[in-house]
């Protein structure tokens, strides 16, 4: 190896994140945020009901519950092997190889990016109207976007324990909304008593449950960004899988009993054609019907910061992928800029925050819907990419121990990560069947195949940009996906 081939020794201010700095619950905050379970509950939960027609959403929040359980146990056993705050990269270039490694993290930016910066029309949209009853000024919903991007931007340039300590509070909010909402509900049930239908396993033997569980899947984006924080971690060998698992048991009993709750509240028979009618102010309703009006105007406040702190998560994630991607040169290595005070990755924040800004002036200038053509189209953009993404790394896991026998148990290296890929295959496959309805516009519209097809491009210039990199300069090369364990 030449000098010129040795991978480059990072400045002090990009040596790397900040060790050492969240536990269990910090870790654990970031994930329930990223995942907005608020909004999952008000808005996506009566989505599901009104588009798919299936009264099974809490069964089948609980089935994809376990079938992510059963991801995690080969996802984390491999992030106890590589620590690396590039996750879904560093396990792909592991395990399937450095360049398609490098794919797997372009797609990962354009996933992790929709999901994010689709929450800014939704914020926008959710709290012009509120701002508008409190002050009497009417504001259009990219002022309010614009205001939420600054804070983020602001925040993703402090401490990550700074950022942890400010989502324990908007989740403590968001939480006690959802909790408030389910008592109300099953205090008042709309037949006197407390219908299991919506739990049978029947209800998901119908038409339409293909689409249902795209919607359902969707609603853990987000829970897989434990492993982001690696680096950051006190303890990562047991704060990640501990963070993980408790966010699955949490995000899926909070979901189940939420849709569950509705459908006691308004009679199973007239879950979904409340829904087609209501919307989302079907939850509001609900909770001022059986809680009180002011109940139900706290939780709209509330609704708000809870998209706030899904923002700030997001931004956080996205962040750390950049750093990593530029620390190993599969981005450029400004990308692996961290602040000599806060250990923050000030160029991923930075780039990210541009990204963001870009997309909220492009969208206000054209008059674009915020709901309908950004949270919406460009937000199950995101999570396709997402779910895309799930299935890769279920077989990377697989062909990584494959490799390495012995250093597991048969249920972490085979047994549980290949059950997770058939099933999560399995979902990927009636998304991409169901594209249209997910992204509401009609089976003939091109969007249904040219958001999907943005993946595999981006895989693809992410393989050519490596095997570039392979051919210039074989020591940086040979650098990709080490992350935290990279030559100094």
């Amino acid at each position: 190896m030449t000098i010129t081939d040795r991978p480059p020794r990072p400045r002090p201010a990009a040596r790397g994140l900040a060790n050492d700095r969240l536990g269990i619950p910090a870790v654990l905050y970031f994930v329930i945020s990223a995942t907005a379970a608020l909004t999952v509950v008000a808005g996506g939960v009566p989505a599901a009901y009104a588009i798919t027609g299936v009264a099974g959403l809490p069964l089948a929040f609980l089935l994809l519950g376990a079938v992510l359980a059963l991801f995690s146990f080969g996802y984390l056993a491999m992030a106890r092997r590589v620590k690396n705050a590039g996750a879904f990269y560093a396990f792909v270039a592991h395990g399937l190889g450095k360049p398609l490694g490098v794919g797997a993290a372009w797609m990962t930016l354009f996933a992790y990016n929709g999901l994010q910066i689709g929450l800014y029309g939704l914020v926008g949209a959710a709290t012009s109207p509120l701002v508008a009853e409190l002050s009497g000024v009417t504001v259009p919903w990219w002022a309010v976007a614009l205001v939420a991007w600054a804070v983020v931007a602001v925040l993703g340039m402090l401490r990550v324990d700074v950022n942890s300590r400010v989502l324990a509070v908007l989740l403590l909010g968001e939480l006690t909304v959802v909790l408030l909402f389910n008592a109300a509900n099953l205090l008042n049930p709309a037949s006197g008593g407390l219908d299991l239908a919506p739990l049978a396993p029947q209800q998901l033997f119908v038409p339409g449950v293909g689409a249902l569980f795209v919607f359902a899947i969707a609603s853990f984006a987000g829970f897989e960004s434990s492993a982001v924080f690696t680096e950051e971690s006190k303890n990562p060998a047991r704060t990640i899988p501990v963070a993980t698992f408790l966010a699955l048991a949490i995000l899926s009993g909070l979901y189940a009993l939420s849709a569950w709750s509705t459908a006691v509240s308004t009679g199973t028979g007239q879950v979904v054609a409340r829904s087609q009618g209501e919307s989302s102010a079907l939850f509001f309703n609900l909770l001022g019907a059986n809680a009180g009006a002011a109940a139900a105007s706290i939780a709209y406040i509330v609704w708000s910061t809870s998209v706030i702190a899904s923002l700030i998560a997001f931004h956080n994630a996205i962040a750390r992928y950049v750093f990593a991607l530029g620390r190993e040169r599969a981005l450029p290595a400004v990308f692996a800029r961290t602040s000599r005070h806060s250990g923050a990755p000030v160029a991923g924040s930075l780039a990210q925050s541009g990204a963001a800004l870009v997309v909220i002036v492009l969208w206000a200038v054209a008059g674009l819907d915020p709901v309908r053509q950004l949270f919406v189209a460009v937000g199950s953009f995101g999570g396709f990419g997402t779910l895309t993404l799930l299935v890769v790394t279920s077989v990377a896991v697989i062909v990584y121990f494959a490799r390495r026998p012995g250093i597991e148990n048969l249920w972490r290296r085979l047994i549980a990560p290949g059950l997770a890929a058939c099933g999560l295959g399995a979902v990927l496959a009636f998304g991409l069947g169901n594209f249209d309805t997910v992204l509401a516009v009609g089976p003939g519209s091109p969007w249904r195949w040219i958001l999907p097809a943005i993946y595999p491009l981006a895989a693809v210039a992410g393989v050519i940009w490596a095997l570039r990199v392979r051919a210039v300069r074989p020591g940086v090369y040979a650098g990709i996906g080490l992350g935290a364990d990279r030559e100094p």
